[in-house]
């Protein structure tokens, strides 16, 4: 039988409010392939538009996060020459999804495995991960994004030398450099994803959640004062919304709000430029 048809490459479960997504191919170090891609994206828009699902939380089975492309991809693509994603959604969607996607990095993560992790809003790691580029060391380049999204993090200077010299950069380093937020034992690292996707969960707004991702997100392209009267617009909206005097309300009787789930009308976020 093929693995396909024993098992599934990817896994969801819902509990909580929080989805949990799986990489599921533990034997190939959850290598990235088009099925695993669009099992993927499926599940971020499953979890972006129900009502049931309040924080999404990504990991990997087995020893890996996602240690890159498939082998058997790969060789495709070096004999066809065609490396464009298969899928209808780019490899920055996760950054579409107006809730929060929390990334536990339980091993290692390289090349679009690297890409993948980075493209989650929070990042906790295991003191078992290790992160590397890869793609130098193929003659590739930073693909999918992957030169956006690491000196907005890292800064231009250590995103050059992991992008050319492709090294391993263990857990600790990435939490110095700021490319993960937090580093925890590797026995603890569900618990602690979840635990963190919770404690979202009782105390914020899911509404103010979507709406600061789209903020964080699309000022990073933005001019300061294109940021503020963006800022100064959603304030306007959000002191008119139930969850501003539920908020209150909650504060002032020293209990936990009792948000409203977030509208599937703004599951997701646009972040093309007006004049797209």
């Amino acid at each position: 039988m093929t693995e396909t048809a024993t098992l599934p490459s990817l896994l969801t479960d819902v509990s909580e409010g929080i989805m949990t997504i799986t990489f599921n191919r533990p034997e190939r170090g959850n290598a990235w392939n088009p099925d695993i891609a669009a099992r993927y994206f499926a599940a971020l828009e499953e979890a972006a538009t129900s009502p049931e699902v309040r924080a999404i939380v990504v990991t990997g089975a087995g020893k890996a996060f996602c240690t890159g492309g498939d082998g058997a991809k790969l060789d495709e693509i070096a004999d066809s020459g065609d490396v464009r994603p298969t899928s209808n959604r780019p490899y920055w969607f996760p950054l579409q999804v107006g809730k929060p996607v929390i990334g536990a990095i339980n091993g290692a993560a390289a090349g679009v495995g690297m890409q993948i992790a980075l493209y989650t809003d929070v990042r906790i790691a295991s003191d078992k991960a290790r992160f590397s580029t890869f793609f130098a060391r193929l003659g590739l380049v930073a693909e999918m994004g992957l030169s956006w999204m690491l000196p907005r993090l890292v800064g231009a200077a250590r995103a050059a030398d992991l992008l050319f010299s492709a090294r391993m950069v263990g857990a600790e380093e990435a939490l110095a450099m700021g490319m993960v937020n937090r580093v925890v034992p590797h026995d603890q690292l569900l618990d602690e994803a979840r635990a963190y996707a919770k404690k979202l969960i009782e105390t914020s707004s899911p509404w103010s959640m979507r709406i600061m991702k789209e903020q964080l997100y699309a000022d990073l392209t933005s001019t300061v004062q294109q940021g503020y009267e963006r800022a100064v617009n959603f304030a306007d909206e959000s002191v008119l919304r139930p969850d501003f005097r539920e908020g209150l309300k909650a504060l002032a009787e020293k209990r936990a709000p009792q948000f409203d789930a977030l509208d599937p009308g703004i599951a997701y976020i646009d972040l093309a430029p007006p004049d797209a």
